[in-house]
């Protein structure tokens, strides 16, 4: 079972800059790309059929269609991915947007773009830390991905 995280990005540019800034996770966790809410539903789906879990959603908010904070709203009603740490990387959300994930999606945080590669680096590897500790994960396997101290303390 691998960890994986979601980066919905409707700017391919942007998807592009979050999946290399993403690399250093790559050789123990799943990268997968989506264009649109419907494209990040497949990749779910896609990721429970592989029997892999969604650790982490970096979700972009102004999207065409569903908005980015609808999808994170709508992961919460999903056994696969109401657990799943949820990240808001945007521009552009208003106060109100935000308050409704804060609310409504269980947001873990809010990046603002253009974001800094060691702070979306460290807080990716909390939120994975968090993830693995709260759902009973064994760390060993996702060591390489997850915060030093606070594994160890987890497999003591």
């Amino acid at each position: 079972m691998k960890l994986t995280i979601l980066i919905l990005e409707d700017e391919p540019e942007v998807r592009t800059a979050v999946e290399r800034d993403l690399q250093v996770f790559a050789p123990t966790v799943r990268l997968e790309p989506a264009s649109d809410v419907d494209d990040a539903w497949e990749v779910i789906d896609e990721i429970s059929a592989d029997g892999d879990v969604l650790a982490l959603a970096l979700c972009d908010h102004r999207m065409p269609g569903t908005t980015g904070v609808e999808f994170l709203v709508d992961m919460m009603d999903d056994d696969r991915t109401a657990a799943t740490r949820k990240v808001l990387v945007t521009g552009q959300a208003q106060l109100e947007d935000t308050i409704v994930a804060v609310n409504e999606a269980d947001l873990d945080h809010y990046i603002a773009k253009p974001w800094d590669r060691t702070d979306l680096e460290a807080t990716v590897r909390d939120l994975l830390t968090s993830y693995v500790a709260d759902m009973g994960i064994d760390p060993l396997p996702h060591l390489a991905a997850l915060d030093q101290a606070r594994a160890m303390d987890l497999i003591r």
